[in-house]
């Protein structure tokens, strides 16, 4: 059990999921111009909350299967975070390879969290 923790952590993030960050894989995504979403999330927020359901849903469709996200622990990981230029929980940070295409923060209308997924897509 432990040997496959290990490996699952190792494991390069794949297109069309939500998992925890990982320097390496963001840089590898980056490398392959992936479009990536950076999500500084905190389990206690509701707006993070509301954030995660929209973008699961919208990772369900073909048209968002290749984005992957990861997420930054606001509780936990504040050097992390605040080295992509967040200020607070809820800021979703999308990429297109290694260039930055929009910012959201603290705002979980889907239409705009949608639009920004889409852009990563560009």
């Amino acid at each position: 059990m432990a040997v496959a923790a290990i490996v699952m952590a190792a494991a390069p993030a794949s297109a069309g999921e939500i998992r925890n960050f990982d320097r390496a894989a963001f840089q590898a995504l980056q490398a392959k111009d992936a479009p990536t979403i950076v999500f500084v999330h905190a389990s206690w927020c509701p707006i993070c909350r509301a954030q995660e359901t929209t973008i699961s849903k919208l990772l369900s469709t073909p048209v968002f299967r290749n984005v992957t996200v990861l997420t930054i622990d606001y509780d936990t990981q504040k050097p992390l975070w605040t080295s992509f230029g967040a200020q607070k929980q809820s800021t979703l940070i999308a990429f297109h390879g290694r260039r930055e295409t929009a910012r959201l923060a603290y705002d979980a209308d889907p239409k705009k969290v949608t639009a920004l997924i889409a852009s990563a897509l560009r």
